[in-house]
């Protein structure tokens, strides 16, 4: 379907005076400087109209304007003539799959403030905030530092997401335009702390412009009960999570005893479970900042949890190195995966046997058994300078597909420092994700084991290896 009008802005006229007559008011400011930066993200100048000065232009159902902008503030609130605007776009698109109303805060507001039609979505701030004050301050240069880090961020994310509805809307017939569209993969990108909000919006413009499909697409709910239905909704659409944790806890739902960041990352966790029981395609990215000094208590023991907790940990790789490190493992992951899913299919695929010297002799019996499943072994060293038996360890652990850690004769206190190895590989370089993870013991139970995303192979030798080969089967397919 053909639009006259690309994105139509409606705002309180109050809200684009200026003080003197020959000054350009924000909201004119605001479309000059969007047209700019679609011109950019679109390949061609888009038509935009301020709903204000083109009236005539526009149809009074609004049925004509791809997209609708609403200014919001307290100006806009109280304006009768504002509010119909968005209500009279919203009866006009009701029928479309995807959101095409976007709400550009040009100073703070709460929800509740907020008119009820825009409080589910998400809120672009374009304001600036006086950091001794704490009051609410135009920015009197558009290009100062100040302006860079807030307004300018914000407006590429709205020119990003514009741009998504734009592409899908352009598809002609708009239910194909979704179906299509979804075929992209999606990748939960989880709400953060305060302290992290600019680098999620950094990783969430990348992830756009490499045509992933980022979730969540509106504001969390403030409720704990829809918080969990929404993230769980986005979840299973998704085939990787992405978790930034900083030094702030983050927003405590109503309802909760927890925040946003640990509710998705718990959420993440139980999905990473189900789908791996249904064979289905999830992993986890965590990433923990190194900067902590200013974490409250409570963080400290979220991201402890985090490091310890096996639950927390389900599918997750987690990374405590500078984010530029992390986002390149992230593009490993990620945007280079089709090239490396093809070199791995002409590639022997490698098992880490991870054993201590002295059952040596034991293992044996497990390891022709890999080589004969068609894996190249990789073993541990333990001749030699301390160092280089280490840089053997480090290296096994970023290049191995699978592991399996073999308990013979040593005690669960050294296999646990090994599966903890396992879990810190990321942070050793490692730029692809774990495919199996096993703990082989013929003589002894695994109970304490149970429970750490490990498969748990336990019995007499012939009994071990049967199991073994049949993990190695489902490992290899």
């Amino acid at each position: 379907m053909a639009f006259e009008i690309d994105v139509l802005i409606t705002f309180a006229e109050k809200d684009n005076e200026t003080a003197q007559k020959n000054e350009t008011g924000w909201v004119s400011q605001f479309k000059k400087f969007l047209e700019l930066m679609l011109l950019q993200v679109l390949g061609t100048k888009p038509n935009i109209v301020l709903k204000s000065e083109f009236d005539t232009a526009t149809a009074p159902a609004l049925n004509n304007a791809a997209i609708l902008v609403a200014v919001v503030t307290k100006e806009f609130v109280e304006s009768g003539r504002c509010l119909d605007n968005v209500e009279a776009f919203h009866k006009a698109t009701a029928s479309s799959k995807i959101n095409r109303i976007f709400k550009v805060m040009k100073a703070p507001l709460t929800v509740q403030e907020q008119p009820p039609r825009l409080r589910d979505l998400i809120g672009y701030e374009m304001y600036q905030l006086d950091t001794e004050t704490g009051m609410q301050k135009e920015y009197s240069d558009f290009f100062s530092q100040e302006a860079e880090k807030q307004y300018w961020m914000k407006l590429v994310d709205l020119a990003y997401d514009i741009h998504e509805a734009l592409m899908i809307l352009n598809e002609g017939d708009i239910k194909a335009g979704v179906k299509n569209i979804y075929k992209r993969k999606s990748i939960y990108l989880a709400e953060t702390g305060h302290d992290l909000s600019v680098q999620r919006n950094i990783i969430k413009r990348e992830l756009q412009r490499h045509g992933y499909i980022v979730l969540p697409k509106n504001t969390l709910p403030t409720s704990v009960n829809e918080v969990e239905a929404t993230v769980r909704k986005d979840l299973e659409e998704c085939s990787l999570s992405v978790h930034l944790i900083g030094s702030a806890y983050g927003e405590i739902p109503e309802g909760a005893d927890r925040s946003i960041v640990d509710i998705q990352n718990r959420l993440a966790a139980e999905t990473a479970a189900k789908k791996k029981q249904n064979k289905q395609e999830f992993s986890r990215l965590i990433w923990i900042s190194q900067n902590l000094k200013n974490a409250s208590d409570k963080q400290k023991a979220f991201i402890d949890t985090i490091k310890r907790d096996t639950e927390a940990q389900e599918g997750a790789e987690i990374l405590q190195n500078p984010l530029e490190d992390f986002k390149n493992i992230m593009r490993e992951e990620l945007l280079e995966s089709q090239e490396r899913r093809v070199a791995d299919e002409n590639q022997e695929k490698s098992i880490y046997l991870v054993h201590d010297k002295i059952d040596v002799g034991d293992v044996t019996p497990i390891r022709d058994a890999i080589e004969k499943s068609g894996f190249k072994v990789l073993t541990p060293a333990f001749e030699g300078e301390l160092l280089e038996v280490r840089k053997q360890h480090i290296d096994n652990l970023r290049n191995f597909d699978g592991a399996i850690i073999f308990k013979g004769k040593v005690n669960d206190q050294w296999v646990r420092m090994k599966v903890l190895d396992l879990l810190k590989a990321p942070g050793f370089g490692r730029k692809k994700p774990i495919q199996g993870k096993a703990i082989v013991s013929p003589g002894s139970n695994l109970d304490n084991f149970k429970n750490q995303n490990l498969t748990l192979i336990t019995g007499d030798n012939s009994r071990s290896i049967e199991t073994l080969k049949n993990f190695l089967q489902e490992f290899n397919s």
